[in-house]
């Protein structure tokens, strides 16, 4: 591998906090310990195919820790391996377009890639490196949903943000008796439902992992009643399914490489509890984008502070076609190959996500202090 003065850095797929912390690590690792020079393609892929960019120094990241989101913006509709160009009738034609994205990097002088996202980005990002190109991966999901790492950075923050949520919604249902509905994100896997329900007092949490019978929900909303408890709060995750029943589609966005967005399972849970329960008012709650924003916590932006500065160590020390993870407390490394894809050795995999066991730990604990969830 020729020696590397210059890589390019960029976001891709949905936002979250500890973006900019991964980036801070990057930039400064890159300037301060190797004395090269770093720039961000701006919103993901996107950029690198129109070669729009930012120079990154010490100042430009200087700040922005705490923050929210991404300074260089991402997008989750950039597949340059299976690019969609739409026609005048209206449809869609796709296209391999990944070259022009090598010969932009090979005119900026950009000698490798860290690329920051889930598994769409990170599939690209394995792409890049079959075509030669040095490559490091940096997993980012608020769905804690990627194999082959413990935890995603921004999925802290996102859990934060529930638990506060259901602590105000609790007062409300306590003090007009209601049944409130909350939905979470977490596309097919209900680690956001599960973590979040639990440090939030949920009475039930739903999801993709356990399908649900509402009357079982229904029979847990009567036995607190009978308690003197008489408010409930259930949990729904966006990808939660009842018996014998699919996931709920919101729309579908034909020129996403993530095309089938989940949503609004938490309004069809509602409406049918109420007719189960029409002794009490059920009301439905979607946190959505709160989940993906708001500031950093301390441990993603510490964790990462050292995504970043690992992925620029690994690149250095001749690393490419790697994915910087996080094992215990320490920060590792495996293969793109490995990550994407396809499960992990030793890890419940289902279509390439890290699933909740039904039976594990997790699941066993909520249950033994009363939480149903609908099986």
């Amino acid at each position: 591998m020729k020696p590397i003065k210059k890589i390019g850095v960029l976001t891709g797929g949905g936002d979250c906090s500890g973006l900019n912390a991964v980036i801070n690590g990057i930039t400064k690792t890159a300037v301060y310990k190797y004395n090269i020079e770093v720039i961000g393609y701006l919103r993901g892929y996107n950029g690198l195919y129109h070669n729009d960019f930012i120079r990154l120094d010490r100042d430009r990241v200087s700040g922005i820790m705490h923050q929210g989101g991404t300074i260089l913006k991402s997008s989750n509709k950039d597949n340059l391996f299976n690019y969609a160009t739409k026609k005048e009738d209206g449809s869609y034609e796709y296209n391999d377009v990944s070259d022009v994205a090598m010969e932009n990097m090979r005119k900026e002088g950009v000698d490798a890639l860290i690329v920051i996202g889930g598994d769409g980005t990170l599939t690209s990002a394995r792409d890049f490196h079959r075509k030669g190109l040095p490559v490091i991966g940096v997993p980012k999901t608020i769905d804690n949903d990627l194999p082959a790492t413990d935890v995603t950075f921004g999925y802290n923050t996102s859990l934060e943000t529930i638990t506060e949520s259901l602590d105000k919604i609790h007062t409300t249902a306590y003090s007009h008796d209601r049944v409130m509905v909350v939905e979470v994100m977490g596309r097919h896997t209900g680690w956001l439902a599960i973590e979040g329900g639990i440090s939030g007092s949920a009475d039930a949490i739903l999801i993709p992992e356990i399908p649900y019978d509402l009357n079982k929900i229904a029979e847990k909303v009567r036995e607190r009643d009978a308690e003197g408890r008489h408010f409930s709060v259930v949990v729904v995750s966006e990808g939660a399914k009842e018996k014998g029943g699919g996931v709920h589609v919101r729309e579908t966005v034909e020129d996403s490489a993530d095309s089938m967005r989940l949503g609004g399972v938490g309004k069809v849970v509602t409406d049918k509890l109420q007719e189960l329960i029409p002794e009490h008012e059920v009301r439905y709650t979607n946190l959505a984008y709160l989940q993906r924003g708001g500031t950093t916590s301390q441990f993603d932006r510490v964790l990462g502070l050292r995504f970043g500065t690992s992925a620029v160590d690994l690149l250095m020390q001749g690393g490419g076609g790697k994915m910087v993870r996080y094992r215990g407390r320490d920060i590792t490394h495996v293969d793109l190959e490995e990550v994407v894809g396809g499960g992990h050795v030793g890890e419940t995999s289902e279509g390439g996500a890290k699933n909740v066991d039904p039976n594990g730990q997790m699941v066993r604990s909520a249950k033994a202090i009363g939480i149903s969830f609908g099986d």
